[in-house]
């Protein structure tokens, strides 16, 4: 049995870890990683006893901190239930209370719930229903999505076609998956004139519009005004064609309301939310549809059906833990927490501004980022916010912060002052 992980350990690299196969990670030169050993509120503790402040809540996804008593009591007691059943000719009242739930949180007539286990899943879930609403209309050729530059929807094939391929995650497989049509977002009347005029030349190939609302999260958090989804759904209306909006990083709070398209005051077709589902704790997602694109699939002819059904879909542990969830944000002020940090953000991360090589510094909801001209050395700056005692992960040129949201003020100015310095002793 090899020895257990350990960050004193003498490995130089990641690859010298035994066994583990880490993400984003050139495993020959990335460095050893830490190792978490436990965590509370918006702390996490190391093996060899440092403790850091989360700066982005797991991925963006522990909007309530670590180890909420609610969300453990009802992991627990679901446990002891039924942890698990298949979905396949089968339902729960976890899974079935939860849709209800998100039913009535969505924006208009989203209303139908179909669950899997990661936010990639449920994008891929979301483009099979976009082209099977054509083809189950009556349509036929409508195949192609519709994206934009900046953006990203996942890793797995599906979702790489999707993506921005300058964004550099998955340029090494060009060619490999189906051609879709990427455009600029719509920020002016110029840009707006030119998707127009693309969506009329080649609209009947495409099946869905699809972008992430008001932030590109790993695109480099690039942030965009409500109108232009207001925009986007006026244009998808104009040319008969789908809106699908990934809500996976921005659903649950993160931009200040429960979701970014409620800013806009626009319905899509198709929304998908994971991440903060669960507040950070089990795998989880959804892919949630209007009524007429539910609607499409019903039929005495079985080849309408949506061919689709993960393993551990509607998972009863994660759907019990999501429901306590939203329990969480009508039984705390989740979204006045957030514009809290909305303006402290806005305050401590000001000096940034003035820093040589800060190209722009933005807030939005519980996000706020620092952008740099070029980050050179990203895993030294990634180790200096450690030494720091903060878990911040720089990527691209950008420094930025997605905090729980229950993150005290003196926690979230440790974070905020780490970052000031930091790139104040860098300049």
């Amino acid at each position: 049995m090899a020895d257990p992980i350990s960050p004193t350990a003498p490995e130089k690299n990641a690859a010298d870890m035994p066994h583990l196969w880490l993400p984003y990670s050139q495993m020959q030169t990335a460095p050893f990683p830490v190792e978490a050993t436990r965590t509370q509120g918006s702390r996490i503790t190391l093996a060899d006893g440092r403790e850091l402040t989360d700066g982005v809540a797991a991925w963006w996804t522990a909007c309530h901190g670590y180890n909420h008593p609610h969300l453990q009591q009802a992991l627990i007691h679901q446990a002891a239930t039924m942890p698990h059943v298949m979905f396949g000719g089968m339902v729960h009242a976890p899974a079935r209370t939860l849709a209800a739930r998100l039913a009535a949180l969505l924006p208009g007539d989203l209303e139908r719930v179909f669950f899997t286990d990661s936010g990639s899943v449920a994008m891929e879930v979301a483009l099979k229903m976009a082209v099977q609403f054509h083809i189950n209309s009556g349509t036929h050729g409508r195949t192609r999505m519709l994206s934009f530059r900046g953006g990203y929807h996942g890793d797995t094939l599906g979702m790489m076609s999707i993506c921005d391929p300058e964004e550099g995650m998955h340029s090494l497989f060009a060619g490999v998956f189906p051609e879709q049509i990427l455009a600029d977002l719509p920020l002016d009347e110029q840009s707006t004139a030119d998707l127009d005029a693309l969506l009329a030349e080649r609209g009947s190939e495409i099946a869905a519009v699809i972008t992430e609302p008001l932030v590109q999260g790993a695109g480099g958090m690039l942030f965009h005004a409500p109108e232009v989804l207001q925009t986007l759904r006026a244009l998808c209306d104009r040319h008969g064609i789908l809106l699908i909006v990934d809500e996976i990083f921005t659903g649950f709070g993160r931009t200040g309301t429960m979701f970014a398209c409620e800013k806009a005051g626009i319905v899509p077709d198709i929304v998908a939310l994971s991440k903060a589902l669960t507040g950070g704790t089990m795998a989880l997602a959804a892919t949630v549809a209007r009524r007429h694109v539910f609607e499409k699939f019903l039929s005495d002819d079985a080849d309408r059906a949506l061919m689709h059904g993960p393993t551990f879909m509607a998972n009863p542990l994660a759907c019990a833990v999501a429901n306590a969830s939203l329990d969480l944000f009508e039984q705390e002020p989740r979204l006045e927490q957030v514009a809290a940090i909305e303006d402290q953000l806005r305050r401590e991360l000001a000096p940034c501004r003035a820093i040589p090589g800060v190209r722009d510094v933005r807030v939005m909801g519980a996000i706020g980022v620092v952008e740099l001209d070029k980050i050179e050395d990203a895993d030294a700056l990634r180790r200096a916010f450690v030494d720091r005692g903060t878990w911040v992960r720089p990527f691209r040129r950008i420094v930025y912060l997605t905090p729980a949201f229950t993150i005290t003020t003196e926690e979230l100015s440790t974070l905020t002052g780490a970052i000031v310095d930091i790139l104040k002793a860098r300049a």
